[in-house]
């Protein structure tokens, strides 16, 4: 009943010069335990599956929150705290963050802090996400790790005269995953003042060991190609690695890198039989995803485009990103083979993160806007803008970085799906950055009560869109430049 995975190309131009890996698939006799969820009986047969239940699971709504949690878990973590974000800002909330987790390590010998950052980003400026991480490395370098990953596609001379910011283009690490013990926090929120207090994300807490295990060896395996930063600040390479990013044969990074990273799939997902066989009375799943374009490996966005293209009729799709900039292929699938009702929530101007920035990345709210008019006057060609419906987030004073799917199955007021993690399903998540999603799927009443809750908060800042983004003046530049640059962004 289960198909290999990967067994097509999601799109040639991204995948041709080095194919998915495939997992093949254990004959599982477990199914989904409740009636309607057999349609997405595929999944087991697309990444590793970790059953629970839905009491497990916490969802938080509010960056406040958020904040209070991070501090919570360090506090009281007594074995491991691991992060894995885009950076760590350098504010008063971010060094009361790093102070609890000294305090925690100061008195707790056997806690382990494992950390994961993007270089270019988390080393831009004099004060920066090393420099707030240095006194934690100096004083407990035998208990604290800090790796920075560097993109194999920054070298030469890109590497030597871009500038800071401008570097970033090139490709991230975007994943953000925060870990405390046996808690796992996935979200899109990166460690700073802003997603602490008025930039709106999503998060979600899941008590899970075996998650919990299966997200610390995988940030560690992808540590293995990071630069590993010195107690004197310097970086070297992992103990188990030989390659750097940035110089000698870039195909041999990648692939090796990409070696590492489905290694550690396929063996976490072979494991799975016995896994499924003992979780009888689980009513929810867990699915990770990855996607990281730049070192070959399309996984996300293939479980994402199968989920637009497997949908019933008669269901429902909530579709929710803060940068609307929807690859070419998921905008065709949404078109012409997904039959369910969507409805896509993105970032008013006035909430875009962009907003206001100096430069051409103050007129990329106006792209992100063109973009949608594009894809909106396709769907009235196409006669399917009956079907898709299109809202803009606006709350006073605040900016908008949620992003995410909610999947109802035909004649259900709640959602039996979710996907939530960093990927804004754009061209930089498929292509440039390296970005992690869990697919949750769960037959639990309440936690379907409290995703509903979650996207009922979310769409309620939303307005109808259509006429806006149809009639907002974009400048002729923007025009000018949108497709050619719009992969960068």
């Amino acid at each position: 009943m289960f198909r290999r995975f990967f067994a097509t190309f999601i799109d040639q131009q991204i995948t041709a010069s080095s194919p998915d890996f495939i997992f093949n698939s254990p004959k599982i006799a477990q199914t989904f335990n409740s009636p309607g969820l057999e349609s997405l009986s595929w999944l087991y047969s697309h990444t590793p599956c970790f059953p629970l239940h839905g009491d497990q699971i916490s969802i938080i709504h509010e960056p406040s929150k958020f904040y209070d949690t991070l501090i919570q878990k360090s506090a009281e973590a007594k074995e491991r705290i691991v992060l894995a974000s885009l950076y760590l800002g350098t504010g008063n909330l971010e060094a009361a963050f790093v102070q609890t987790i000294k305090s925690n390590l100061q008195k707790n010998d056997s806690l382990r802090v494992n950390v994961l950052l993007d270089f270019s980003r988390g080393t831009r400026g004099e004060v920066n996400s090393k420099t707030m991480l240095m006194p934690l490395l100096s004083e407990f370098n035998k208990n604290v790790s800090l790796s920075m990953y560097h993109t194999p596609d920054l070298r030469g001379m890109t590497k030597r005269f871009a500038p800071p910011r401008w570097n970033e283009l090139v490709g991230l690490q975007h994943m953000k995953i925060y870990l405390f013990d046996n808690s796992v926090m996935i979200s899109g929120a990166n460690l700073s003042n802003d997603y602490f207090t008025n930039r709106q994300d999503r998060y979600i807490l899941i008590e899970d060991k075996n998650l919990a295990d299966f997200y610390a060896k995988f940030i560690a395996k992808v540590q293995e190609f990071s630069l590993l930063v010195r107690d004197d600040a310097e970086v070297e390479l992992h103990k188990n690695w030989s390659l750097l990013p940035y110089e000698g044969d870039k195909e041999t990074f990648m692939n090796t890198a990409k070696q590492r990273v489905t290694d550690f799939f396929q063996d976490t997902f072979s494991k799975q039989k016995s896994v499924l066989e003992r979780s009888s009375d689980a009513d929810t799943w867990i699915f990770p995803l990855i996607e990281m374009g730049q070192i070959g490996i399309h996984h996300d966005s293939i479980v994402t485009k199968q989920l637009l293209s497997s949908s019933v009729s008669g269901s429902r799709l909530k579709l929710a990103t803060g940068y609307f900039n929807l690859t070419q292929d998921y905008m065709d699938t949404i078109t012409k083979n997904c039959p369910a009702q969507c409805s896509i929530l993105m970032a008013h101007p006035n909430a875009n993160g962009f907003q206001g920035a100096n430069g051409p990345a103050g007129s990329i709210p106006a792209a992100y806007t063109l973009i949608a008019k594009h894809f909106y006057e396709n769907l009235v060609r196409e006669k399917q803008n009956h079907r898709v419906n299109f809202f803009e987030f606006e709350k006073d004073g605040w900016s908008y970085h949620a992003k995410g799917l909610w999947y109802y199955l035909p004649n259900s007021s709640y959602p039996s799906l979710t996907l939530i993690g960093s990927s804004n399903f754009g061209e930089r998540s498929v292509n440039r950055d390296l970005e992690s999603q869990v697919c949750l799927v769960t037959s639990n009443k309440s936690l379907q009560s409290r995703l509903q809750d979650e996207a009922d908060r979310l769409y309620g800042f939303g307005s109808t869109a259509e006429a806006q983004i149809t009639t907002r003046p974009v400048p002729r530049w923007v025009q000018a430049v949108v497709r050619i640059f719009r992969n960068f962004f």
